[in-house]
């Protein structure tokens, strides 16, 4: 059946609108306006498909936009700014595992039909079974890690080379046979295939290349859903996911750039021995520490400070308390901006969206090939939450997790201050050498009372 000329103006504007959604997405300043027209493109898509097809269990599609509607509306209310990174994978898991049940379906109904299929077709579905397979198993692992229901550090076993061998070799073997000679009955072992595949994908995956999985994640769920569009014929669904796919290998190769490891090192490395094993412990050698008062005086007469966020500041949930102190050095005459890093937090773009929920200005969010230059005449470094991102290990230490990945240099400036909890180390599992450094002074406490203690003291110099 046809779709209507009215139907194919609308998927032309939906596309439009992811397109200038993506473009929006591209810089903090423009996110939300960029999130807003992507929703709408979305609904728009949705709204088409009731009035432009001859719909069948128009019922059951209802309770389940409505079930749909009722979670996100839910989520977008309750999850936390720390707990952001487990929804985004849970999303993304759910993307493709829709895929790959929509792709099954599909599958029956090439069965059914008596009509010759197309090869390039069924190579479309066996590839949407398996991606969308790899990706729903292998999200769900990530938001396992992430919300720490599982260990967070990577998890191999032995004969562990050998299992993920035989799922790759099995899903390859699956597809071909299913191209060959299509059957429900190769459809259900390729998609459980698939999951078992996601899940040693990301088994061994930890520390400081999760924000890497996430994207790849991101990348594989919007290669499903192009696949399945062209299944399905649908212009649409072939362009959005064309859209995510790309911007997400995109991403993905950025970040693999951004931690200094190769994404091949990422997916296989385990295979040899695992990608990011650390192994740090709690040193007991001696730290200098501070009181907030010690702390205030530094930040007070400082001319130049930078401040570098990272995943505690999130758990603490101090950004807003942050930017109120970053307003009070300001408004003494103090130049201060914010080091962003990459992979700071959880997942990409994760300390630029925590700080715009604070509504600090863009102007002061420097990337780190913008700031890093400047951190030779910084009074004061403020790293409040952050950890592995300024850990001179990664510049020093062969062998470390983090070896190789580019650093925010920190150390460089006259003083660093570090606000922890404790000394435990980062989520790369590796001890930081710059808490031991000369220049470097410890703030313990939790960010979000200590934040405030510290602008209590400032506000009365």
């Amino acid at each position: 059946m046809s779709t209507p000329t009215w139907a194919q103006l609308g998927y032309l504007l939906a596309a439009v609108a992811f397109i200038l959604a993506l473009k929006g997405l591209s810089s903090p300043k423009t996110a939300r306006r960029g999130n807003l027209l992507g929703a709408a493109g979305a609904v728009l898509a949705c709204v088409i498909v009731f009035f432009a097809n001859d719909l069948h269990n128009i019922v059951p599609i209802l309770i389940a936009v409505a079930v749909g509607t009722v979670i996100g509306v839910l989520g977008a209310y309750r999850v936390q700014m720390t707990q952001m990174p487990q929804l985004v994978a849970l999303f993304n898991g759910v993307g493709g595992g829709a895929a790959a049940i929509v792709a099954l379906v599909e599958l029956h109904e090439i069965t059914e039909r008596s009509a010759a299929t197309p090869l390039f077709t069924l190579i479309a579905t066996a590839f949407t079974v398996v991606v969308g397979s790899v990706s729903f198993a292998g999200s769900v692992i990530t938001f396992l890690k992430l919300q720490e229901l599982m260990t967070t550090r990577p998890v191999i076993f032995p004969g562990y080379p050998v299992a993920y061998g035989l799922a790759m070799l099995a899903v390859l073997g699956f597809s071909v046979w299913l191209v060959l000679a299509p059957s429900m009955l190769l459809g259900i072992p390729l998609a459980v295939f698939g999951l078992a595949l996601g899940v040693l994908l990301v088994l061994p995956v930890g520390g400081a290349d999760v924000p890497i999985v996430i994207s790849l994640l991101n990348a594989f769920t919007g290669l499903t859903v192009a696949a399945s569009g062209y299944v399905l014929e649908n212009t649409l669904l072939l362009v959005a996911g064309t859209l995510v796919g790309s911007a997400g290998t995109l991403l993905t190769r950025l970040m693999a750039k951004a931690m200094g490891r190769s994404l091949a090192n990422t997916l296989f490395g385990a295979l040899r021995g695992g990608s990011t094993l650390g192994g740090g412990t709690a040193s007991d050698r001696p730290v200098r520490s501070a009181s907030p008062t010690d702390v205030a005086i530094m930040l007070g007469y400082a001319d130049r400070v930078i401040i570098v966020p990272g995943y505690g500041l999130a758990v603490a949930q101090a950004q807003h308390t942050l930017r109120q102190l970053v307003d009070e050095l300001t408004s003494r005459g103090t130049k201060v901006d914010y080091a962003i890093h990459p992979v700071a937090g959880r997942m990409p773009g994760h300390m630029n969206v925590l700080l715009a929920e604070a509504q600090v200005p863009y102007e002061q969010l420097k990337e780190m090939s913008e700031i890093n230059s400047d951190f030779d005449t910084a009074d004061v470094a403020l790293v409040v939450g952050a950890n592995d991102v300024v850990n001179p290990a990664a510049e020093t230490t062969p062998g470390a997790p983090i070896y190789g990945m580019p650093i925010l240099h920190a150390d460089h400036a006259r003083q660093v201050v570090f606000m922890k909890r404790s000394m435990r180390p980062g989520f790369a599992g590796i001890e930081n050498e710059l808490l031991y450094e000369p220049q470097t002074t410890l703030l313990f406490g939790d960010a979000k009372e200590t934040m405030g203690k510290l602008l209590a003291e400032v506000k009365e110099l």
